[in-house]
C-alpha cells in the first residue's frame, strides 16, 4: 500500500512541477488590446445541424461585432430538421453580413462537421475580398463584440497560422458542475497549453468552439480534406497547421457556450462521442489510461481512507496536492473550493464514460452526434 501511494504521490508532483503548469489556467486572452495596421478580411464559418436553440443567439453575437475590416458570416446547415436554416435564413433577410449555405449530403470517409466546415471554406474563398483569416466557431457559440477584433489583432501580432480559445462552458446544473470544470482541467493536463503555443515542442491542441485559421496554410497543409474523418478534428487542425507555423491556445471569458448540459446523461453522451477515438481505439492504450487514471485519483482517497500509518499520510499528500491542482479552474467556473475534494470521484465518472465510449465503438455505435454514426468513419 505504500508503494500504491508513493506512486500517485510521484504522479502528482510531476503534474505539478513538471507539467507545463497546465493546473495554473495561465494562458488567457488578457493580453492589452492592439490595433494592426490594417484589418485583414475576416469570415466565419459556422457548420449547424439542428441547432434551433441556440443558432439565433450565436449568429446574432456574430453579426453584432466590432470588426473594422470586410466581415462575413457563413452558416453551413448540415441537414438540419428542426428549422435551423430557416431561423438563420430569417436573419440573413436583414444584415448583408451572413450567409446561409445548405449542406450538399454527406460524402463517405467525411465527418458531417468535417464537410460542412469545408463546403464554407469553399464559399469563403469565393467572396469579393478572399479572406486573410477564417474563424471557425461552433453554433451554440457566442462571442463578444470585440472577440474577433481580439483574435485577429493577436494573430497579426505573432504571425500565428491557428489562435484558438477554449470558449467558457456553460456551468449551472449539478450535472455541469460536476463535470465540465474537471474536462476542461481534463483537457489542459492532456495538451498543455504553454506546451501547444511554443513553436519548438511539436505538442498541438485546439479547441473547435473557437478557432481562427490561416485558409492560405490550411491549403499547404492539404485543406480540411487531410483531416475529413477525423473525430477530434480540432486537435487533428492544430497538429495538420503547427507544422507550417506557431499556434496559440488559451482560456477566455469572451467567448462562451450556451449549451446545456441538464443532467448527467447528457454529460456522459458529450464524453462517450469521441473519449475512445482520443484513444487512438487501441484497447492497450485503454486498459493504461484506465490504470493511470486509477492510480492518480482513486488511490489516494482510498489509501487515506482505508490505509494507515505512512500509507495515510502519503495519500493524503497526494490527495492534497490533486485539491490545490484543481483550485485555479474552479476560480475560472467561481466554483467553491470544496468541488476539490469530489475530483477523484469525478474522475471516477470520466473513467466510466471512456469505458462505455470503448464499448460502443466496439459495438459499431461510436462517434454518436445527432443520428450520425461516425468512429472510424474514415475505414468505412
Amino acid at each position: 500500500m505504500i508503494m500504491i501511494a508513493l506512486m500517485a504521490l510521484a504522479v502528482w508532483l510531476y503534474l505539478i512541477l513538471a507539467r507545463g503548469a497546465f493546473w495554473r489556467c495561465s494562458e488567457r486572452d488578457d493580453w492589452a488590446a492592439a490595433e494592426p495596421s490594417a484589418w485583414p478580411p475576416v469570415a466565419a464559418v459556422v457548420p449547424a445541424r439542428n441547432e434551433a436553440d441556440c443558432i439565433g443567439e450565436s449568429i446574432e453575437s456574430l453579426l453584432a461585432q466590432d470588426y473594422q475590416g470586410p466581415w462575413t458570416v457563413i452558416l453551413v446547415d448540415d441537414d438540419s430538421s428542426d428549422g435551423t436554416a430557416d431561423i438563420a435564413g430569417r436573419v440573413a433577410h436583414r444584415d448583408e453580413h451572413l450567409r446561409v449555405v445548405r449542406s450538399r449530403g454527406l460524402p463517405a470517409g467525411w465527418t458531417g462537421k468535417l464537410w460542412a466546415i469545408k463546403q464554407g471554406i469553399d464559399v469563403a474563398a469565393t467572396l469579393p475580398q478572399a479572406p486573410a483569416y477564417v474563424l471557425l466557431t461552433d453554433a451554440d457559440i457566442v462571442h463578444a463584440p470585440d472577440s474577433v477584433s481580439r483574435l485577429v489583432a493577436h494573430a497579426e501580432r505573432n504571425a500565428l497560422v491557428l489562435a484558438s480559445l477554449m470558449v467558457k462552458l456553460h456551468c449551472e446544473s449539478f450535472a455541469e458542475r460536476l463535470a465540465i470544470p474537471a474536462f476542461v482541467f481534463f483537457f489542459q493536463m492532456l495538451y498543455p497549453f504553454v506546451w501547444v503555443n511554443r513553436r519548438q515542442r511539436s505538442l498541438a491542441a485546439a479547441a473547435g468552439g473557437c478557432m481562427l485559421v490561416r485558409p492560405d496554410v490550411l491549403r499547404k497543409a492539404g485543406g480540411i480534406e487531410a483531416i475529413r474523418g477525423a473525430l477530434i478534428d480540432d486537435c487533428a487542425l492544430a497538429k495538420a497547421l503547427k507544422a507550417h507555423g506557431p499556434i496559440w491556445l488559451g482560456l477566455t471569458e469572451r467567448v462562451r457556450s450556451i449549451r446545456r448540459y441538464p443532467a448527467v446523461a447528457d454529460i456522459r453522451r458529450m464524453v462517450v462521442r469521441s473519449a475512445y477515438a482520443q484513444l487512438s481505439y487501441s484497447p492497450l492504450v485503454l486498459a493504461g489510461t484506465v490504470a493511470a487514471m486509477a492510480l492518480s485519483y482513486l488511490a489516494p482517497p482510498l489509501v487515506a481512507i482505508f490505509g494507515s500509518g505512512t500509507a495515510r499520510v502519503i495519500a493524503v499528500a497526494a490527495w492534497g496536492l490533486m485539491f490545490v491542482a484543481f483550485q485555479p479552474t474552479l476560480r475560472l467556473y467561481r466554483l467553491s473550493p470544496l468541488w476539490g475534494l469530489a475530483l477523484p470521484a469525478i474522475a471516477l465518472e470520466y473513467i466510466v464514460f471512456t469505458l462505455d465510449s470503448a464499448r460502443q465503438c466496439m459495438r459499431g455505435q461510436g462517434g454518436n452526434w445527432k443520428g450520425r454514426l461516425q468512429a472510424n468513419v474514415s475505414e468505412r
